[in-house]
This record gives C-alpha cells, structure tokens and sequence, in this order.
C-alpha cells in the first residue's frame, strides 16, 4: 500500500502513557479524556493511515512502583501489565465511538476480553483498516510499555512511532518545573542515550534505532497535533539517525 496523499507515513504506532487517560484526575480513567484522545487516532485514520497503538498502565498500577514498596517485581510487573488491558479496552470503546473498526490484542492471552497476540494477524488487521490496540507490554515482567512500543512498531513495518506526552517534544528537563529548560528540534538516538534524555528508556530507544523507526515526542493534550503532524506540519521532536 502507498503511502497516502498528503501525508508522510503509512503505518504509524502511538505510544500513550496511562497517566495520558487521567486527565486533570489524580488516578485511573478520564472518559472525557479518553473521548479526546480517541477523536485524534479517528482523525488520523481518516486521513488514510494505518495505526496501532501502545497504552501504559501507570494510572493505574505502576510496577516500579509495587516493587519499591516490597512487592516481587515479577508480580509487580504482571499486575501493571494487567492495567494496560484495562486501558486498552476503555480506548478500544471510544475508538469505536468514533466509528473505526478496532481490535485489542495481548501479549498475555486472555480469550474472553480480547485477541491473543498473533503477529500476522495484527498485520491483517491493520491492512484491513482496523486500529490494533497492543496491550499487556511484552507480556514478559523487566520490560516496560516503551520497550513494548518499540518492539510492536518494528514488527509491524510502521514508518515511525509516535510518544504522545504532556509537553510539545524534548527538553533539556522538564519545562513544568523548570523555566530555563530548552526543547530539542531534533535529536539522534544516540543522543537521546548519551544525555540520559528521560524519553524513553534506554533499551526502547537501541530498538528504535536497530529498526531505524523515527521517533517523534509531540504533546497528546493539544488537539489536533497528531494529525497535523501527520500531515508534515504540527510541533515535535524527531529522533532519528
């Protein structure tokens, strides 16, 4: 399939964090929020383009977190991993709010919720103009959602893969708390690396640059960016070779 008119890519994967779906909350689901962000993936699937998507846990259960309370980081892990299930379903129904066809496939097979992961079958999905929701991480504990990220959009061919965050790109620190911070333009992935940029971690970003996949840090709180940036304009860090 071209690549179509009037966009750059063909096939993209949206990386969102859980605490993108909180909103102004201090914890769990914002469906207000959710309705927003689903309105920018079906506008953006209406402009041609394939899209899949990888949603964290974090407003929900984060496993870091467990285990710095004590808990096993394996458990740990496998419960933040069930949080992106949860996630993953309450965008699948506002996505399909907006009209689009939309499968939920997970790492951690569970039959009666959602498809298992089936790398073939995602693909089929895609080209049958479906959004493809990967959930539960990797389905492996050690590994975050940003690896699984990675991962996905490799497998899948996409052409880039896009960090919807709270800011327009990335700083220097972050511009919330620090008013001299600077925004990156542009930045390679060794960069990222060697300035321990805290985009994504370390071992997502290797993954992105071995599959040679741009990233791109753009702000998922402000309407309409991933489209326009879809489009060739819109406010985005790119890190790239």
């Amino acid at each position: 399939m071209a690549r179509p008119q009037g966009t750059r890519f063909k096939r993209v994967l949206l990386k969102c964090s859980g605490e993108a779906l909180m909103g102004d909350s201090g914890y769990g689901i914002d469906f207000p929020t959710v309705t927003r962000i689903a309105e920018e993936i079906a506008a953006v699937h209406s402009l041609g383009v394939e899209v899949c998507l990888v949603i964290g846990g974090g407003n929900i259960f984060r496993g870091l977190s467990g285990a710095a309370r004590g808990m096993d980081r394996a458990t740990a892990d496998s419960m933040g991993m069930m949080a992106t299930v949860m996630n993953a379903l309450a965008v699948q129904h506002a996505i399909e709010e907006q009209g689009v066809e939309t499968r939920v496939m997970s790492a951690i097979p569970m039959a009666s919720l959602c498809e298992p992961y089936i790398r073939r079958r995602a693909h089929r999905h895609l080209e049958k103009r479906r959004v493809v929701i990967f959930a539960a991480g990797t389905g492996n504990p050690f590994f975050t959602t940003d690896t699984a990220a990675a991962l996905r959009a490799a497998e899948m061919n996409c052409d880039a893969l896009f960090k919807g965050t709270q800011v327009d790109g990335v700083y220097t620190s972050d511009p919330k708390t620090d008013p001299e911070a600077t925004r990156f333009e542009q930045l390679s992935y060794l960069d990222v690396l060697s300035m321990d940029l805290k985009v994504m971690d370390a071992s997502a970003i290797s993954l992105a640059r071995e599959s040679d996949i741009p990233i791109l840090v753009f702000s998922i709180g402000e309407a309409g960016q991933f489209s326009e940036i879809i489009r060739g304009g819109g406010r985005a860090t790119v890190i790239g070779n």
